[in-house]
């Protein structure tokens, strides 16, 4: 016989050979087993595997083989010595009289099910096969976005993770009472107040590992004018008027005197802004600067003022109104 010829007739056989163990593959999950003496099909126990590690697949082979091979689902990864599998993940490690062991390299979800090694004898044909079970870490996939409020609306976060074992997921307000939680994907806030603003935290975790993602709400509300500190002076004495506010975004603010605006260098005065405060500074008081004074703080949400009367000559606590 030529070459080709035998070629061809090896190939013939090995596709037979490739459709009997086909038909004498097992289905489903299975169980620990001692085997079945009758047909010599045996079943292993599982095989469970982290995701990215190595897992190696042996079975004994003994008396006189002719054909052996190994196979996952209806694809052939090694007939013998010849690899069937384009997956460079897999490879031979042992193939003798006494066993036949491949191994998958950074094994992935795609690798869990059944594998099943086939062996031809001189007597009859038997399987081994195992299943292997794939871990995942738990990884957030899917989670609200930072997000921008005002106060009394109702807010919704959501947390969604992958993994096996399917991860259980949390929520926890990052705040000093952390009395705001849920054992759920979703939290609730309704008519969220700006005490809950701030930083809140998912957590998703499996008998794998944990997996820990933040979002961020940031509520807005309009200014509320803290009441103010008055000083009486006397004239030709340096005076200062404290106007602040707490608001989200950061108030803007606008002095008046009676109900006259005042612009900074106005009769002398200076007006300064940092953060939440601003002042009013009169460097020399005179007889002129009596009157009333009034803060206003200003955002998109609204205004509040504050209203410091009599400043020149006596002590007086600001009236605060709101606009």
């Amino acid at each position: 016989m030529s070459a080709r010829g035998y070629f061809d007739a090896f190939s013939r056989c090995t596709v037979l050979f490739s459709l009997r163990i086909l038909l004498l593959l097992p289905a489903g999950l299975p169980v620990r087993s001692q085997g079945d003496s009758q047909s010599d099909n045996k079943v292993m126990d599982n095989i469970t595997v982290r995701q990215g590690e190595t897992v190696f697949l042996s079975c004994a082979q003994g008396d006189i083989v002719t054909h052996t091979a190994w196979l996952n689902r209806s694809s052939i990864l090694y007939a013998g010595e010849d690899k069937w599998s384009v997956d460079p993940r897999v490879s031979l490690v042992t193939l003798n009289q006494e066993e036949f062991t491949i191994k998958i390299e950074n094994v992935d979800m795609t690798d869990e099910g059944q594998y099943v090694c086939a062996v031809q004898t001189s007597s009859r044909p038997r399987t081994t096969s195992v299943y292997i079970l794939v871990q995942v870490p738990p990884k957030i996939i899917n989670l609200s976005k930072d997000i921008v409020v005002n106060e009394g609306a109702n807010v919704t976060l959501m947390c969604q993770a992958s993994g096996k074992p399917e991860p259980s997921i949390s929520w926890k307000f990052l705040s000093p009472s952390g009395d705001l939680t849920s054992d759920d994907e979703y939290l609730e806030i309704p008519s969220i107040s700006r005490q809950r603003a701030g930083t809140y935290e998912c957590t998703a975790v499996n008998d794998i590992d944990t997996d820990v993602q933040t979002v961020d709400i940031t509520v807005n509300y309009a200014p509320s004018v803290l009441e103010g500190r008055d000083v009486g002076v006397t004239l030709g004495q340096r005076g200062v008027l404290e106007c602040e506010a707490n608001a989200v975004p950061e108030a803007d603010f606008e002095w008046y005197k009676d109900d006259r605006r005042i612009f900074n260098g106005f009769d002398g005065m200076e007006i300064e802004i940092s953060g939440s405060l601003s002042t009013l500074t009169f460097y020399n008081v005179s007889e002129g600067d009596y009157g009333n004074y009034t803060c206003v703080a200003i955002n998109k949400l609204g205004r509040n003022r504050i209203v410091h009367p009599n400043f020149v000559g006596a002590k007086t606590a600001g009236c605060v109104e709101r606009l």
